[in-house]
């Protein structure tokens, strides 16, 4: 199978992230594939739910759900040696790759690592330190690096929690450079979860759109219907789709989205693999 190419890779992939130099007001945002995701202001980087290994198709090779990968990684963890806060979303490994984390980790010996409260000892099995983690319930606040956080329940099928009802899954509001994003990691759109994402307006929602499949083993996502019927609740600027292309059990085709009409001043924003985005508070730049 042909890998699918990331628009940028590696060096010149490497050399444009540092080379870019956001204004105030605006952000750099790179796709790294899956649910991952770079960005830069102007003040850190930051990165979310990077999957830059093939610990899944190493993992699953012999069995009857192998994780064939679509899309070549544009980077592998211990490149991003300039990374100020990551973010991982939930324990499965194409959003807490132990493929990609702990690399990460030692080449940004600053980065700090915002996840569930309930994955800290599952971050340290991995060998990451635990003096740089960040245990997260719904509803905490961090600031790091001109990046505010604060972290929503993600209902990956339920709003699972653990038994002192601490959430398992979590989504991301970031407020950088007067800017705010809603990434959902894996997720639903459950109800209640526009109250969660607060007061508007929201600059760009990064959703998923490969929608649930038990007889797949695929857990729960939101559909691209889904993810645009949020857009129309939520009424951000743009609206980015994730969680394709990476797996060949586990994927739709980005035109299930893009042929959707998406709901009146809202824009579709669908980033290749490596691709930069520019992201002002006006237009994008």
């Amino acid at each position: 199978m042909n890998l699918i190419q990331p628009f940028k890779r590696g060096a010149e992939l490497l050399a444009e992230i540092a080379e870019t130099r956001p204004s105030p007001g605006s952000l750099a945002i790179w796709w790294l594939g899956q649910s991952g995701f770079l960005i830069k202001s102007s003040l850190g980087l930051y990165v979310i739910d990077p999957y830059l290994s093939e610990h899944l198709t190493n993992k699953y090779a012999k069995t009857d759900r192998p994780h064939v990968r679509m899309t070549e990684a544009p980077l592998r963890g211990a490149d991003l040696t300039f990374v100020d806060l990551a973010l991982a979303s939930h324990k499965h490994s194409d959003h807490l790759d132990p493929g990609t984390m702990p690399d990460l980790l030692a080449a940004s010996p600053n980065a700090q690592l915002g996840l569930p409260l309930p994955l800290l000892e599952h971050a340290r099995s991995l060998g990451l330190p635990r003096d740089r983690l960040i245990g997260l319930k719904a509803g905490q606040v961090i600031d790091h690096a001109g990046c505010r956080v604060r972290a929503v329940p993600s209902a990956h099928e339920t709003l699972d929690t653990d038994d002192r009802g601490n959430h398992l899954y979590l989504g991301f509001v970031l407020e950088a450079e007067g800017l705010r994003l809603y990434h959902s990691g894996d997720s639903l759109a459950y109800e209640g979860l526009e109250d969660w994402l607060g007061p508007r307006p929201l600059d760009a929602l990064f959703l998923p759109i490969n929608g649930r499949d038990p007889a797949r083993g695929v857990p729960g996502n939101m559909t691209a219907a889904e993810a645009v019927a949020l857009a129309g609740r939520v009424q951000p600027r743009f609206v980015v789709p994730h969680h394709y292309d990476m797996f060949t059990f586990n994927t739709v085709p980005v035109s299930d989205f893009t042929d959707r009409t998406m709901p009146e001043g809202v824009t579709a924003k669908v980033l290749r693999c490596g691709e930069r985005w520019l992201l002002g508070a006006g237009r994008p730049l």
